[in-house]
């Protein structure tokens, strides 16, 4: 019976309370989970969304006074192995087996917290934010319990989500769930409350409702102190400086000021990633953006990390603890953030760095202040306003003069139904000096249904605006030939539109064309760089995809520029119009051996370029991942003498041997920084959140291995509850 997506949006589950001890084993031999209220009924979202799902799936839910207590039982119509990566926390959902419990405590459709499992009882929690639409965040951790039994015809899971562990308000009797598998064998997702397919599966505008018979109790204390100790040994051979040996220490505290509201605070942290940033080809000319991964600013970070857009950030986490590449010591820092009630969201956060230096150079000692304030307005949108600010204390105490403010605010439009979603932002900048004009403006609108995808952005950021705890990559540009930073007002366009068919009763799911330009022009509407990108995807029904592209640019080198970047002769000041084709391929991610690739050749300046990458896969499930990743750049320039080869080679394994011991170790052959780099890396989770790390680094030079720098770190994380 197919039922309207209305009522299907309608649904709701009655929670009530047990007075049974629930033991989380994996088998549901507890009476209460024969008496309460089923979930059942999943819709498909993936391959199609008109149908109730071929797997049976079916889910309960029950609470004590201390956990919300979730159970499934996903019935298996296909025999064989599950697919599944690896025993690794924090999988990825869309590759992976797997059962999610999605919660929104507030029901205001645009937070919430996911929480999942797969067949070999692996666990995967994030955060949701901006309604579901970009998926979920699995940066952030925290301590529940699960397990999972295997059987013939099935697989069972237990779920034990400690309410100290999820952020609510005790006085809101009803909360939005759903519930979501993937089962890659027969491959289909699915959803208790259907989710159309054009949508993200942990959408929080498709959920159903969590009636609670009673208030749900406060969370009660809930402390967690979380103490590291660290050691490091490194050698650098260029300089040819002595051993440095490096002992330090500090902790993070997490501090339940209530059920909504959270305290983090950190003394003395190690900012150091264990995990070290894959390197990329950059042939740009701007810098690249790479993600935030220090554990104590990912709770509720796009309170304050998504104000603006990617290019256009006032706030930046990993501007703090950082100067010109190097570590700066952090002192100390606290965060306020959370929920008050369903409609407000505030975030206060405050940290202090040390004098140290830095290329032998000086650096004063830096507080960074960070506020920001958000409100629920109409159904699913909000309005932020954020103030961030960095002040400089030097040698004598305050440096009153030494600042750098930003103010601004953002409305965030999300409709009901998700089928439009927008932003507008102002930011101003305040600094010392140069302050007229300083700010940014920006707008973007998305209409999406499941045959059309329409997306408008425009984006202004003045020279004078100066975001220096930002993202501002393209409002500096450098004079290569003088070696100089020039900062440039510039506009920007960035409309595109896609068209989907769903053929019936074929291989491809879906299919169509679509148009993309990225405009950029100066404060006098002088054209500086346009690309318009005329593609046709093929997406096939099972994981695989194929993409064909023609792409026409235009660059205004306003300096001498190496467009190699790679240390080459530079192209003269003048308009250049180039243009290329691409490919690319996906072959079905299921499959124990799978690649991707693609190809693109054409015009590139004044000469040509030839580009291609591929990666290969092999997984020897559930233990280990083989990977293979090549990226070549082939540019040929008639002011060069010869063709310029940018290489980077990234083999990869990744070996589980239980869940909680992993090791991890990539080479990285980058040509453009004529560099190799071997990481290898040994994780013991001893205990829940508690983690030992052994981390090896090599860094050579690419073209006769000598070796540059060379380091150990040991590492010991303790996840202590008060």
């Amino acid at each position: 019976m197919i039922l309207s997506l209305q009522a299907q949006n309608h649904k709701a589950l009655n929670i009530c309370k047990t007075t049974e001890g629930i033991t989380i084993d994996g088998e549901l031999n507890e009476e209460y989970w024969k008496q309460c209220e089923v979930a059942d009924n999943f819709w498909q979202n993936f391959p199609y969304d008109t149908c109730l799902s071929k797997s049976k799936t079916t889910a309960y839910v029950t609470y004590n006074d201390k956990s919300i207590f979730v159970a499934a039982v996903c019935y298996d119509s296909i025999p064989g192995n599950y697919v599944v990566q690896s025993l690794k926390r924090d999988f990825s959902y869309p590759v992976s087996d797997c059962f999610v419990f999605t919660v929104d405590p507030f029901l205001d459709k645009q937070n919430g917290f996911s929480f999942g499992v797969n067949p070999y009882g692996v666990q995967r929690e994030g955060l949701i934010a901006s309604g579901g639409g970009q998926g979920v965040t699995t940066n952030w951790d925290n301590k529940w319990f699960s397990a999972v039994k295997r059987k013939e015809n099935c697989w069972i899971v237990e779920m034990e989500i400690p309410f100290k562990t999820i952020r609510y308000k005790h006085d809101i009797d009803r909360w939005g769930i759903n519930f979501s598998r993937n089962d890659l064998k027969q491959n289909e997702n699915s959803s208790w409350c259907k989710v159309p397919r054009q949508f993200n599966i942990a959408s929080l505008a498709y959920v159903g409702t969590l009636n609670w018979d009673t208030l749900p109790k406060k969370a009660g204390r809930n402390m967690a102190i979380i103490p590291y100790g660290i050691a490091k040994a490194s050698k650098d051979f260029v300089s040819k400086s002595p051993n440095v040996y490096e002992l330090n220490g500090g902790a993070d505290a997490k501090i339940a000021l209530s059920s909504s509201l959270n305290l983090d605070v950190t003394f003395n942290p190690d900012f150091s990633q264990v995990e070290v940033d894959r390197q990329i080809t950059n042939l740009t000319r701007f810098s690249l953006f790479f993600p935030e991964q220090r554990q104590f600013f990912i709770e509720n970070s796009d309170l304050f990390a998504n104000f603006g857009f990617r290019q256009i950030r006032p706030f930046f986490s990993r501007r703090i603890g950082y100067n010109n590449g190097s570590a700066v010591p952090i002192i100390a820092g606290v965060r306020l953030s959370g929920k008050p009630n369903k409609n407000w969201r505030i975030g206060v956060m405050d940290i202090q760095t040390a004098k140290t230096k830095v290329l032998e150079a000086d650096v004063f000692s830096q507080n960074y202040f960070v506020a920001a304030v958000q409100r629920n307005v109409f159904k699913r949108s909000n309005i932020s306003f954020i103030f961030v600010n960095r002040q400089q204390y030097d040698s004598s105490g305050f440096a009153g003069i030494n600042f750098n403010r930003v103010v601004g605010a953002d409305y965030n439009l999300i409709s009901d139904n998700n089928k439009w979603m927008g932003k507008a932002f102002f930011h101003h900048s305040l600094s010392p000096v140069k302050n007229g004009d300083a700010y940014a403006h920006a707008t973007w609108l998305s209409y999406n249904t499941q045959k059309i995808n329409i997306q408008w952005n425009h984006e202004y950021v003045n020279k004078n605006y100066n975001a220096e705890t930002g993202f501002t990559p393209r409002i500096l540009q450098l004079d290569y030939s003088k070696n100089l930073t020039i900062r440039n007002t510039y506009w920007r366009l960035e409309p595109s539109i896609n068209y989907y068919f769903y053929p019936k009763k074929s291989m491809i799911n879906k299919m169509g064309p679509r148009w993309y330009m990225d405009y950029y022009a100066n404060d006098k509407y002088t054209t500086t760089d346009m690309m318009h990108q005329l593609g046709w995807d093929f997406n096939l029904t099972n994981t695989s995809a194929l993409s064909i592209d023609y792409r026409n640019f235009y660059t205004k080198l306003v300096y001498p520029t190496d467009v190699t970047f790679s240390g080459n002769a530079y192209l003269n000041v003048g308009n250049y119009r180039y243009q290329d084709v691409g490919i690319k391929l996906k072959t079905d991610q299921r499959k124990i051996l799978n690649a991707s690739a693609g190809v693109i050749y054409g015009d590139y300046f004044t000469g040509s370029k030839l580009s291609y990458n591929a990666d290969i896969v092999f997984r020897k499930q559930p233990y280990a991942i083989i990977t293979a990743s090549y990226t070549h750049d082939e540019i040929i320039l008639p002011h060069l003498s010869k063709k310029v080869y940018l290489d980077l080679i990234g083999p990869k394994i990744e070996l589980s041997f239980t869940k909680s011991i992993f090791f991890t170790t990539f080479i990285q052959y980058n040509s453009q920084i004529k560099n190799v780099n071997i990481n290898a890396r040994f994780q013991w989770r001893f205990r829940p959140m508690s983690d030992l790390f052994i981390v090896y680094s090599d860094n050579y030079y690419s073209d006769n291995f000598a070796v540059k720098n060379r380091g150990v770190v040991l590492k010991f994380v303790y996840w202590l509850n008060l």
